[in-house]
């Protein structure tokens, strides 16, 4: 796995404006490169304003969002259109607003779907849906270019909490009970899944964020504090405002 880089803007309405700008780079360069891109996306404050100045950018039609696949990196398990579910966050901020290919979006299921009230038999079916995506090569996991991840104040990535259980997942995919952040029912990709991606971007914003930021750069555990334990294949970037990387180590800071 990629060692940790660090980036770091002066307030969280240039953080979105700079991760935005660099999602567009990268989605060119993948599909320059390969013909198609694909990025995993995170819910949370900065996310919204992320999405929001992607769409604002006119670099963005530079995209051909037609050869886009959408993935997510966690959801919360609640009916389809919930407002505090990931997926409604990112159509009513981004995916709405850009001409995707319907087939190309893969949000994961809801509690009102074919698999009713059962994370479990949810999360299976998500795992299934990204194994007939597999890129040539692996059996489980499609290419992710980029996978955004918000960073909690606790230190959790996705719905990967700190000490749970979710840690000791082989799967790609887990179901999440007793989640310490409501609501208690989740599904989320496993940190192995998560280091298959070709780049994970930590993005936080805040000083209630700040000391997670440090411990993870700093050497923590990933069980005791799962944003440690998230790595890209090629890069690992943290994406941050001054206020998250206040105890940030001067060797790792990148002014902007």
């Amino acid at each position: 796995m990629s060692e940790a880089s660090v980036a770091v803007h002066a307030d969280a309405d240039l953080l979105a404006q700079a991760v935005a700008a660099r999602l567009l780079v990268k989605l060119l360069d993948a599909q320059a490169d390969r013909g198609q891109a694909s990025v995993v996306l995170t819910g949370g404050r900065i996310a919204a304003a992320v999405y929001r100045a992607v769409v604002a950018l006119p670099a963005r039609d530079a995209v051909d969002w037609a050869r886009v696949d959408v993935w997510w990196g966690d959801e919360r398990f609640l009916p389809a259109g919930h407002p505090e579910r990931n997926e409604t966050q990112a159509r009513s901020q981004l995916l709405d607003l850009l001409p995707l290919d319907p087939a190309r979006v893969h949000p994961m299921p809801a509690s009102d779907g074919p698999d009713g009230a059962d994370p479990e038999a949810a999360a299976a079916r998500y795992a299934e849906e990204l194994a007939a995506a597999a890129r040539p090569g692996h059996a489980t996991l499609p290419h992710f270019d980029v996978l955004l991840l918000g960073v909690g104040e606790d230190g959790h990535v996705a719905s990967v909490f700190p000490e749970h259980r979710v840690h000791y997942e082989s799967r790609p995919v887990s179901a999440v009970r007793g989640s310490p952040k409501p609501p208690p029912v989740r599904i989320t990709l496993t940190l192995p899944a998560i280091n298959t991606a070709e780049e994970v971007w930590l993005v936080a914003s805040g000083s209630d964020k700040a000391a997670a930021v440090h411990m993870a750069l700093d050497g923590a555990g990933p069980v005791q504090l799962p944003a440690a334990g998230a790595a890209g294949v090629s890069r690992t970037l943290w994406l941050l405002d001054r206020a998250a990387a206040a105890d940030v180590r001067p060797r790792f800071r990148s002014l902007r």
